[in-house]
């Protein structure tokens, strides 16, 4: 069997069922068994698209997503998309194209090294030199990609390794000796935590991304109503715990809400659980929670202390980890006094704008896509102020509803994942929330979509503007709005000449009714909403502050 084919029968056993992908020189042989092969693949319009896609589909679905490029330049192009879950820490496999292996490092067309290139932004590469060696590498592949903390892996294939011919054996069982991951906490520690918690006055749970992977969200709910604890959750644990729940504080950090950050600050007990202390979330790190002991728990050991000093650590994965410490938890703290305190927050310090305007505010759009969904949805965002809206105002009930770049914050996300997400959950209605400056990012995927039929809403929040560059700019440059002012093309035009459908929304009266056409209309959506362009995310945390610091009288 010629290693191409390897390849795509290897990606089967994988339980593959899409790839996303581009064609050209270096993977032709792919290509051309794929002709016939019964698996789904997704013709993006750019590489990026392919590798954004696959993310998405990723995030939805909790399996590996799967993108295909060529050598040189479309290898490359999927490297931000590579970059991207590699910081949220995503399972995807990526595929490239490469050179003859006899012609490796002679600058020959369309070559590059792009297992050095991708080495920082992956967690782990290969290039296939015997085809051999290619059915247990791409097993390897995906095994390292799933499992630990999650990653994306590059496979790089010269083409006279996809045209070789070998017998295909698929390996029954992978073990890596240099790789084992730790599944269960050590006993010890539990027992140390278990103790802390029961001695805390003002504890609060801090949910990261990892709560997600693991599946840990029930396991959550558990602790956090047998402790009594007040839950926050980073940007990639929305949804990790329910939005509406009781306990619930919302998002922290630099655009959390006032009392989430208030709470975090006065605690004297922080259980951090898959998550990874980064700058946003603290704020200036040596005044970060300061009368508070942490335990934090996560399974990639290299997270633990690498930010905040931790009193009491616990590697291992956090579904295995909470239940075993809620077993150890025998005596309650009391949390009675701490509950009224951070509800006196709640009231004090509420999350609100002011709809005052004849303009459109974006927070009343969300509002109002939330009364319509009641969170039955996945809300794929860009990046920006779109994004950190999206966080504020729309709650999510369950994992892998919220879908967005956390640790890179990469513009033009939002449109391709939101692809990929459909394909993964075709029974999810499924939104992308931009801004006018991230959708032209990647706006040629609408072809995608259309020839697909890959029926995503997409809510452009158009104020003109680099939105959050311009608020910066405002906040701290003295309004000198350089080179943010952006012009945009007529969107529904746009949306009509692919096949999709456009709206164009300039009042208040007019957004529901858009919302509930874009819901009901059985094709991609571009609705244009024309929001005011000066609006603000509040409250913000400034660079440098402690997060209970923050602009908008909320401190």
């Amino acid at each position: 069997m010629v290693g191409a084919r390897i390849l795509l029968e290897s990606l089967k056993k994988s339980g593959v069922e899409v790839i996303f992908g581009y064609p050209g020189g270096q993977v032709l042989p792919i290509f051309d068994q794929l002709y016939d092969f019964d698996v789904k693949f997704i013709l993006t319009r750019h590489e990026q698209g392919a590798a954004h896609a696959a993310d998405g589909y990723a995030r939805a679905t909790g399996k590996v997503g799967v993108c295909l490029a060529t050598s040189g330049p479309g290898a490359t192009n999927l490297v931000t998309g590579i970059a991207t879950a590699y910081m949220d820490s995503i399972p995807m496999v990526a595929i490239t194209g490469q050179v003859g292996t006899h012609l490796i490092g002679n600058d020959a067309f369309q070559e590059a090294d792009v297992t050095g290139i991708t080495r920082p932004v992956t967690k782990h590469n290969f290039l296939v030199k015997d085809v051999k060696d290619l059915a247990r590498t791409i097993a390897e592949a995906f095994y390292i990609a799933s499992s630990g903390r999650p990653g994306p892996v590059l496979i790089d294939i010269p083409v006279d390794v996809q045209r070789a011919d070998t017998e295909f054996i698929w390996p029954q069982d992978i073990k890596i000796r240099s790789y084992q991951p730790v599944y269960s906490g050590h006993p010890g520690q539990i027992k140390k935590a278990a103790k802390l918690i029961s001695t805390s006055k003002k504890p609060i749970i801090y949910a990261g991304g990892g709560i997600i992977t693991s599946g840990a969200d029930l396991e959550l709910k558990k602790l956090a109503e047998k402790i009594q604890a007040p839950v926050t959750t980073t940007f990639m644990g929305l949804g990790g715990f329910c939005g509406t729940h009781k306990l619930f504080l919302g998002m922290l950090g630099m655009h959390g809400t006032a009392y989430a950050n208030h709470a975090v600050m006065e605690s004297d007990l922080i259980i951090a659980i898959g998550a990874r202390f980064d700058d946003r979330v603290t704020g200036r790190l040596d005044a970060f929670a300061p009368g508070a002991k942490v335990i934090h728990i996560d399974i990639d050991p290299s997270s633990i202390s690498k930010n905040v000093r931790v009193d009491i650590p616990i590697v291992g994965d956090a579904k295995n980890v909470i239940d075993e410490l809620i077993g150890q938890i025998d005596q309650l703290p009391d949390t009675a006094e701490w509950l009224k305190t951070v509800e006196s927050w709640k009231k004090k310090y509420p999350l609100i704008y002011k709809d005052d305007s004849a303009m459109i505010k974006p927070q009343y759009i969300l509002e109002q896509l939330w009364d319509l969904t009641k969170g039955d949805a996945i809300i794929c965002t860009e990046v920006g102020q779109s994004q950190m809206w999206a966080c504020q105002w729309y709650k999510y009930l369950t994992p892998r509803t919220f879908i967005s770049s956390g640790g890179l914050g990469t513009m033009g996300f939002g449109f391709p994942a939101a692809m990929g997400a459909k394909l993964g959950c075709p029974e999810k209605e499924v939104f992308n929330i931009a801004g006018d400056g991230s959708i032209q990012m990647n706006i040629q995927e609408l072809g995608t979509c259309v020839a697909n039929k890959i029926n995503v809403k997409v809510l452009i929040f158009n104020n003109g503007f680099l939105g959050m560059v311009r608020q910066w700019q405002e906040l701290f440059y003295k309004k000198r709005y350089s080179f943010t002012p952006i012009t945009s093309p007529d969107y529904v035009l746009l949306a009509q000449s692919y096949g999709a459908v456009g709206i164009k929304v300039t009042k208040k009266s007019e957004v529901i009714p858009a919302l509930k056409k874009a819901i009901e209309t059985n094709n991609t959506v571009f609705i244009d909403f024309r929001i005011e362009p000066e609006e603000n995310v509040y409250p913000m945390v400034p660079a440098g502050k402690a997060i209970n610091e923050m602009i908008e009288g909320l401190a």
